[in-house]
């Protein structure tokens, strides 16, 4: 995968991934940013809207944030496609948050949400993300 498109197999989808959905999966006892590190290349950017974005650095202060208000927090492959130089991801996130969780203050609830992640390989690692998650599904489930 050295060509200026890549194109990724589900195997080397899964590979390139595996540090990223580690990272996210109870990201308060991990080291967040080297698991990043180790898929995503330093000028990511996570798009969460067609022109806003994150950075890798801004994205392991979230996933380390979110660790915390949600200890157990769990992030699943639920389905996984690639096109090209393209991996889609159909995720499902579940937790239950012990601290206040965007203005909703810990129930003791837990929620099961989706997100849909549409990454971009360049040279083995994953160069950019367009996502959407459902987060209001989970506010409700929990009490917000």
């Amino acid at each position: 995968m050295n060509k200026a498109t890549d194109n990724v197999t589900i195997e080397q989808a899964r590979v390139i991934l595996a540090p990223f959905y580690d990272a996210l999966n109870q990201p308060a006892k991990k080291d967040v940013s080297a698991l990043l590190a180790k898929a995503v290349h330093p000028d990511y950017k996570s798009y969460h809207t067609n022109e806003e974005w994150l950075t890798r650095d801004q994205l392991a202060e979230i996933f380390k944030n979110m660790g915390v208000i949600i200890p157990d927090l769990k992030w699943a492959i639920k389905d996984l496609l690639t096109i090209g130089d393209q991996i889609i991801v159909r995720g499902e996130a579940t937790g239950t948050p012990t601290g206040e969780f965007w203005g909703a203050k810990p129930t003791g609830r837990s929620f099961k949400t989706m997100a849909i992640d549409i990454f971009t390989v360049k040279n083995g690692k994953l160069a950019s993300c367009y996502h959407i998650e459902n987060w209001m599904t989970a506010l409700q489930q929990i009490g917000k």
